[in-house]
């Protein structure tokens, strides 16, 4: 039985160590059979994308005998030594432009040393512009691995000053371009694409291939990749679970599956959620989430308006995915590039165009990113939003609704004043989010419009439909859903049908009052 790791992104280290590598090289073979090669490939944070460079340069290192068992070893390739120049950005201090400069001569200076060459310090565009010819001239053409080209920007996107980062980036990426002819293979990997660095403007030759569907499972597990790569571990972990296989392998999809990379119905899990899973005594958790999550996105969505359920219901164009200006980001574009969102469905738009429906990959993800954001939005801790997600749900599986709107309400009251805004917008979104959580452990949804929420939460015991008015009273919300008849789509469902009407003072930042009627 292969050791697991989650930590390791050297498949060098990988291999020796006797750790368990899930075989990807097919598609490694594909991007090296090319005679030359400029490719960007974008995935979300632990997706294996520093890895798979590490593949990458062992191959063009000439090491064959790792490849030993794996679907590169016995591809037709001549395994022809190339000196690589690795420029990996993750794990440095870009926190001024000075700081940047300096840490990038610093890398290009180390690339130097493992290659015993000698390089003058200088600018760091024109180091790179003579490490390049240094290497071609001795040993031939060159391969550049980029990890994480984005990291500079994304460390800096809120900042007043992040143009002189984005300048001096494209100086420094635009050497790819100059120096093309020395060169046998480009990858650059990143979490977003953001347009004025050069790559995607200046290297018309450069193919991404983040949404190319013959490479949509080259990083991340399918259903495929854990029934056989762990088989030998889902019968102790279907047991440590009290399932059976089948039902364990169906929970694990539920939590860690759904990530689409493509048009193809194609979908992965994320590497360091399932491998976590079996390597720490079979337990569901949220094992990504703990990797970091950006506030800025929370920031930007709070600043911007964003509209949550939109997102979530109407069907977006391929220019979603497209690069973007850091003066001009747009939110959606980078909830789908950072992972929190991702394709659910396609649709046929006019003249062949596809449109797509973007969602939370899994369950993981979404209740992970909900309470995060609810803990923003409501200045508690992520362990405090938690417990009150935990009183709603379980008071409403009592059908304990006096107890399910007393926790509502003070959750509410006890948001700061300098947090609580008295726009509609931000307690449509509170409660949007919510019901969302809610809906993460019983069905729940939730629909906004000008002025008003309506939800509804189904349990075994009853259906809830429940109308929050902003700045109106209980009465008038709860005569809304009798008089507009929201309750009709569950009377046939033979629960108990439960309406209540919710009032709530948008300027206090608090639920006034409520109000309910039975319906059978």
């Amino acid at each position: 039985m292969k050791n697991l790791i989650t930590s390791i992104d050297s498949f060098e280290n990988m291999i020796q160590g006797n750790f368990l590598y899930v075989d990807k090289t097919e598609y490694v073979w594909r991007l090296i059979e090319p005679a030359k090669g400029l490719y960007f490939l974008s995935r979300p944070r632990r997706f294996g994308k520093s890895l798979l460079l590490s593949t990458l340069k062992a191959v063009f290192e000439g090491k064959k005998e790792l490849f030993q068992g794996l679907a590169l070893y016995d591809k037709p390739y001549d395994w022809e030594k190339h000196p690589v120049i690795h420029l990996d950005l993750n794990g440095r201090d870009f926190s001024t432009p000075e700081k940047m400069e300096d840490r990038l001569q610093r890398i290009l200076l180390e690339q130097a040393n493992d290659h015993k060459v000698q390089l003058q310090i200088n600018s760091a565009d024109t180091m790179f512009h003579e490490l390049i010819k240094t290497l071609h001239d001795k040993f031939g053409d060159v391969v550049i691995l980029l990890d994480e080209y984005d990291k500079p920007i994304l460390n800096n996107i809120s900042e007043d000053n992040r143009q002189v980062f984005l300048k001096a980036l494209k100086a420094f990426y635009s050497v790819i371009k100059e120096k093309n002819d020395m060169i046998r293979l480009v990858f650059i990997t990143g979490v977003s694409k953001f347009s004025h660095v050069s790559l995607f403007s200046d290297l018309n030759n450069l193919t991404d291939i983040t949404l190319d569907a013959d490479f949509a499972e080259m990083l991340g597990f399918t259903e495929q990749d854990i029934r056989a790569n762990f088989a030998d571990r889902i019968p102790e972990a279907a047991k440590a679970n009290g399932l059976s296989e089948e039902d364990l392998m169906q929970r694990l999809l539920i939590w860690y599956d759904g990530y689409r990379f493509s048009e193809a119905v194609t979908h992965v899990c994320n590497p360091v959620s399932v491998t976590s899973f079996f390597k720490k005594h079979y337990r569901f958790a949220n094992y990504w989430g703990t990797t970091g999550m950006p506030t800025f996105l929370f920031k930007l969505a709070r600043t911007t308006r964003f509209n949550f359920e939109q997102a979530l219901s109407e069907p977006v164009s391929e220019l979603a995915f497209n690069a973007y200006d850091v003066d001009s980001i747009d939110t959606l574009g980078l909830l789908w590039q950072t992972g929190y969102l991702t394709i659910k469905e396609t649709l046929p738009a006019t003249l062949g165009a596809t449109m797509f429906r973007l969602g939370f990959p899994d369950y993981e993800v979404e209740q992970y990113f909900n309470t995060q954001l609810l803990a923003y939005y409501s200045g508690y801790k992520d362990s405090t939003m938690s417990s009150v997600v935990y009183k709603l749900t379980e008071s409403i599986r009592h059908d304990e609704v006096d107890t399910f709107m007393k926790t509502l309400q003070a959750y509410f009251a006890s948001i700061p004043y300098d947090i609580r805004s008295g726009d509609e917008h931000y307690y449509q979104t509170i409660f949007f989010i919510t019901f969302l959580l809610l809906g993460c452990s019983i069905e729940a949804e939730s629909r906004t419009n000008e002025g008003r929420i309506d939800a509804f939460v189904r349990t075994d015991k009853a259906v809830y439909i429940f109308e929050f008015k902003l700045d109106k009273t209980a009465e008038k919300a709860v005569s809304q859903i009798v008089n507009r008849h929201y309750y009709e789509r569950f009377q046939a469902c033979g629960l108990p049908l439960r309406l209540i009407g919710v009032d709530f003072d948008s300027e206090k930042g608090r639920i006034d009052g409520w109000q309910e009627q039975k319906s059978s």
